[in-house]
């Protein structure tokens, strides 16, 4: 049945002149079936250097905004339109604004992980691969990092020289996870290396082997010469890995860290986008001229100091 599916899925592709993007966090069948899969930046990167006219997003709804922002002249879609993202929507425009006026020399810093509408009043954007080199590039000396404080607690450890301040915000998945689970897990596995994302709370990544984006620890475990890891992310990563590395053997660090947004989309989802994509039954991302241009900003500055 699910093969069926993915054929039908692949044929229709074809008629429709569609790419598919597919998180790393999203379901085997469904990044089986994609043109390109990866970190949610890399993806929107990917899409706008296709010719096709039409973009599926399996994943969350600000990665489908930013593939957009990249390719403002292709239609876009979000396989799921219930799939949003806690960290992303957390924090609001008019607050960060507000808190601008009040420290006018300290540039805002935006996780790449937050809405359009936030990203516009941000000064430059960064991804979690990216962070570190791209706060110490920039001119400022005061930094304000939104959303994620622990991924922001680490860029600060990294970058002493600058004065970062930090807000009560981040992925309440990731940072559910509590350093005694990492002491117990290592007990168990003690040959294995601990791979984790740095927006887990800063007693977790302590005790971390490596720290890097969800794309970071893949590639990690796939180059190293170690045999056993514990995976510090979404467990679909671990999954994901023990297919690629069928004789490594990998283990999830907490099995809280599922993210239930990024579980919503399913294979029919992708599916009925790509059915309903010409007759109005698919999610398409809408986004005025004038609202691209303002959020893209950060994100071209994030290039621009990322080079």
């Amino acid at each position: 049945m699910i093969k069926d599916i993915q054929q039908e899925i692949l044929k229709l592709k074809k008629e429709k002149d569609i790419c598919i993007l597919a998180h790393s966090y999203q379901a085997r069948e469904i990044t089986e079936i994609a043109d390109f899969t990866g970190d949610s930046y890399k993806l929107s990167v990917d899409a706008s250097k296709v010719d096709n006219r039409n973009i599926l997003f399996c994943g969350v709804h600000f990665m489908a905004e930013t593939a957009k922002m990249l390719s403002p002249d292709k239609r876009v879609f979000l396989a799921n339109p219930q799939a949003g993202c806690p960290m992303a929507e957390q924090m609001k425009p008019d607050d960060i604004e507000a808190l601008k006026k009040q420290e006018p020399d300290r540039k805002v810093v935006a996780y790449i992980n937050t809405t359009a509408k936030l990203k516009a009043v941000c000064d430059v954007c960064v991804t979690s691969s990216s962070a570190v080199k791209i706060v110490k590039a920039m001119d400022a000396k005061k930094i304000l990092f939104i959303p994620d404080c622990n991924l922001g607690a680490y860029v600060q450890k990294m970058v002493p020289e600058k004065d970062i301040k930090l807000l009560q915000g981040g992925c309440p998945v990731h940072a559910s996870v509590d350093p005694e689970e990492v002491r117990q897990v290592k007990k168990l596995h003690p040959n294995a290396l601990v791979l984790v994302h740095p927006e887990c709370v800063p007693g977790v990544s302590e005790q971390a082997d490596y720290i890097g984006s969800t794309s970071g620890i893949i590639d990690y475990a796939k180059n190293s010469d170690a045999e056993e890891f514990i995976i510090g992310t979404e467990i679909s990563i671990a999954e994901e890995l023990q297919y690629e590395c069928p004789n490594k053997k990998f283990y999830i660090l907490s099995k809280k860290i599922i993210c239930p947004d990024m579980k919503l989309t399913t294979l029919m989802d992708v599916y009925n986008s790509c059915k309903g994509i010409d007759n109005g039954q698919a999610f398409e991302i809408q986004m005025t001229e004038q609202e691209i241009a303002t959020a893209r900003v950060c994100i071209d500055e994030m290039l621009r100091l990322g080079e």
